[in-house]
């Protein structure tokens, strides 16, 4: 019996991923000539053996898809096979009930039933008391008439019987598949990005500035936690080269009391397996690591493979390094940028060498506590390098996640989720409008569910887009509600929750860009004027904490509204998936208009979280604790200065 694409799948003979809680749909398309019925297993097998055996349901008719819902709950390789088969009861039983509508065939029906049946009471692995219903059916049909074949024919019970034990002939089943189960925090995580050297640092008299270091930083932890993120990355802690160093918003002259830029790792001091001294000692990082783990915070550190032309390996190792016909090595360009500070490493040299030394800096950090590691710009490096990094690092650590700064063309960026990279950043800064927005984030919950995981951060140091240049604060609202309830993963760069909006001329950077200088911030004060975004971000982190539906990637589905501006989705969480005996459905409505109060009516399939459509239902707004009454046609009025964004939770009806 023919059995066609099984999922989930990755590309490339790559295993498919999941992380410890995620529901994940299971789908083969399954068929046979003719009109006897179908059924399909699937049969899965977890990382200690256990096997266990799941019906899968129809998706729709004609489609011949089907699909179960499973959360995966134990980290580690599973494996897994669809089964098909000639559903022979089901058959039977479809036959039976359309003949003795029509009354024909009634004595053949009758027999071939009984025939099935007993067959069937005869079977030992069926429980004693199932097999005297089954036998006491057969018996029934010995008398044919049209009522008791009927009766027989849809009897619920004896349905469930062979739903769940079903009598099979003609099976096949696909090879074995794969799928490997990380950990919750691969897969879901509030991030919040800041670079130790600004927290804490203070202005001297002179009007020069004192950097913060590890300890100084170390006391901006407890307000990371208090807004409820998980996970908080570090920009690269190592010394910084002189040779060149870029000054203030990438010029090429830096001053005596200019720190440069991070990402130009290495000097006299060390290069990516040593901390910069202004940041303190590598005890000093230890002790940060311990206390962010303290306030339920995982520190995530840059892993950048680059070098500044004072890094220990351009002297060591010239042959990891491109030399050009000139005698000097080629710096990094990526047009019309230009990073005369920066060395690109060369992979096609000494790629053993290149290779061993780059492990041996990660397992350098792992023992220092690091777990997760953030990499910058993984699509100017071979693909089958991080295939075996990061396969080499997950089969001693398990629990390590890579994080890729991939924001390069469609293919490269998959390339590197299906080779091993547990989370991906996006395209999501460049899609604003309504229509972008439904066609991104609906990819990324079914295109490429089975082995990308979006990381949605809604800024970067390199990435502040017009729509938060121009858009006001109404920009930075919409965007961080989206952020956080499409996608499981989002991040957040600071100065982020202070509006920081101003570009340097004819770029999507900040002027006065943190990558080249320190960054003064008076977060307290702004706190205290209303100019600060934080109590949005903590009320949104609390959200996602409450609502496990928002702790899901697949499970996002649109509906309309009349309003282009009016974006309009909601995430449903059946109760078997919930933990807590209850469904939990989340709808967003968001105008995605910064400049505008829209009005309009939303259309929404009530179905999707088990309300028919037309029956009222309740909806609270998580932001405003407003409450509403809803049907599946609602009037919405959204203002872009004043609340832009609906996050509802669907009350549970009695």
């Amino acid at each position: 019996m023919p059995l066609a694409d099984p999922q989930p799948s990755a590309p490339g003979g790559f295993a498919a991923k999941a992380f410890a809680g995620e529901v994940v749909p299971f789908r083969v398309v399954a068929f046979r000539e003719g009109h006897d019925l179908v059924g399909v297993h699937l049969r899965l097998t977890a990382p200690d053996g256990t096997e266990t055996l799941h019906r899968l349901a129809p998706l729709a008719d004609g489609t011949d898809g089907w699909i179960a819902w499973i959360a995966l709950d134990a980290t580690g390789p599973w494996s897994y096979r669809f089964e098909a088969f000639s559903d022979d009861f089901a058959t039977w039983a479809h036959a039976a009930e359309v003949k003795a509508e029509a009354g024909v065939d009634i004595a053949v029906m009758s027999a071939s039933g009984s025939a099935l049946l007993s067959w069937a009471a005869a079977e030992a692995d069926r429980p004693t008391a199932e097999r005297k219903t089954i036998r006491a059916a057969a018996k029934r049909l010995a008398k044919p008439d049209a009522a008791t074949l009927s009766a027989v024919a849809s009897d619920t019970a004896l349905s469930a019987f062979f739903a769940e034990r079903p009598v099979m002939t003609l099976a096949s089943s696909t090879a074995p598949q794969r799928i490997l189960v990380e950990r919750e925090r691969a897969g879901v995580g509030a991030w919040y990005e800041f670079f130790p050297r600004s927290e804490g640092a203070t202005r001297r008299k002179d009007g020069s500035i004192a950097g913060g270091t590890f300890r100084s930083a170390a006391k901006r932890l407890p307000a990371v936690a208090a807004m409820g993120f998980d996970v908080l990355y570090l920009p690269p802690i190592h010394p910084i080269g002189r040779t060149h160093r870029k000054g203030p918003n990438n010029t090429l002259t830096a001053g005596p009391e200019d720190p440069g830029s991070p990402w130009a790792i290495g000097a006299a001091e060390g290069g990516h397996d040593a901390v910069h001294p202004d940041l303190g000692t590598l005890a000093d990082f230890r002790a940060f690591v311990k206390a962010a783990r303290r306030a339920g915070v995982e520190v995530a550190l840059d892993l950048a493979l680059q070098a500044s032309p004072d890094h220990p390996w351009v002297a060591a190792h010239p042959e990891w390094f491109t030399t050009l016909p000139d005698g000097t090595i080629a710096y990094a360009e990526n047009p019309p940028k230009k990073y005369q500070d920066i060395y690109p490493l060369n992979f096609d040299n000494d790629p053993e060498g290149l290779h061993a030394e780059v492990f041996r800096v990660v397992e350098h950090w792992i023992a220092q506590g690091i777990r997760i590691f953030r990499v910058d710009n993984p699509h100017t490096k071979p693909l089958r390098f991080w295939e075996w990094l990061i396969g080499a690092v997950n089969a001693k650590h398990s629990d390590i996640v890579f994080l890729a700064e991939a924001f390069t063309r469609p293919a490269p960026l998959r390339g590197l989720a299906a080779a091993g990279f547990q989370q991906s950043y996006t395209y999501f800064t460049w899609r604003n409008t309504k229509e972008e927005l439904e066609e991104f984030l609906g990819s990324l919950a079914t295109d490429t569910a089975d082995y990308l995981r979006p990381n949605l951060f809604v800024n970067t140091p390199d990435i502040l887009t017009e729509y938060l240049q121009f858009g006001g604060r109404a920009a930075y609202r919409v965007r961080a509600c989206i952020a956080a309830t499409a996608a499981p993963l989002y991040g957040v760069y600071a100065g982020y929750e202070l509006f920081e909006n101003v570009a340097r001329p004819g770029s999507e950077e900040n002027i006065d860009n943190e990558k080249y200088e320190y960054k003064l911030r008076d977060w307290a004060g702004a706190e205290e004027r209303g100019d600060s975004l934080a109590p949005l971000l903590t009320t949104l982190n609390r959200i996602r904490r409450a609502h496990p539906a928002l702790r899901q990637l697949r499970n996002i589905r649109f509906h309309w509204s009349d309003d282009d501006a009016i974006l309009v989705y909601s995430k449903h969480l059946d109760a078997a998936f919930t933990g807590t005996g209850a469904h939990d459905t989340i709808l967003v409505v968001a105008n995605v208009d910064p400049h505008s109060v829209r009005e309009t009516t939303v259309h929404l399939d009530t179905t999707v979280w088990g309300v028919p459509l037309g029956e009222d239902f309740e909806v609270e707004d998580l932001l405003t604790g407003s409450v509403w009454t809803w049907s599946d046609h609602n009037y919405v009025r959204l203002d872009a200065f004043a609340e832009p964004v609906h996050i509802l939770r669907v009350k549970e009806r009695s």
